[in-house]
């Protein structure tokens, strides 16, 4: 609500206020502000984390934006970051073509301010390229046809 409604040639609005030339949005999430659940979170060389969306702030339009990770040369650049679900899975691919599943369960919860876990071992050179969130069967059965929609998701 604190962005209006604009037609498509024009520039739009200022969302988050960059500190420096080197920052960069990766990734934005939109939950409800009563959700319980949990956001991942993860980076370059392969480590992350879960943190509960409770430990978020509302964040207005311009703000500077809150820490969800504290990036350093041991685990890198935050490469992207997803809301899910306890009974979540998930696959982490590298830019090297390697994949693994791993259940949501089984990564740690910790507060926005850490570095997180190592999710994958990764080889010499290798860096993770995206995450996505794997549909259980039971949701493809409770998607509606009709509507053409299946609840996918899709690497941002």
């Amino acid at each position: 609500e604190d962005a209006r409604a604009m037609g498509r040639d024009t520039a739009g609005v200022k969302g988050i206020e960059l500190s420096s030339a080197d920052d960069a949005v990766v990734s934005m999430v939109i939950v409800d502000a009563d959700d319980d659940g949990r956001l991942l979170c993860v980076t370059e060389k392969g480590y992350g984390k879960l943190t509960n969306l409770a430990e978020y702030r509302t964040q207005g339009r311009g703000g500077k934006g809150i820490i969800t990770i504290k990036t350093t040369s041991r685990n890198g650049s935050v490469v992207q970051q997803r809301p899910v679900d306890e009974t979540d899975e998930v696959m982490i691919i590298t830019r090297k073509g390697i994949m693994i599943r791993t259940a949501v369960e089984g990564i740690s919860t910790m507060s926005r301010n850490t570095q997180g876990v190592k999710l994958i071992n990764l080889d010499a050179g290798d860096t993770v390229s995206t995450i996505a969130r794997i549909v259980s069967p039971a949701e493809i059965e409770e998607s509606d046809p009709a509507s053409g929609e299946t609840p996918t998701e899709e690497p941002a």
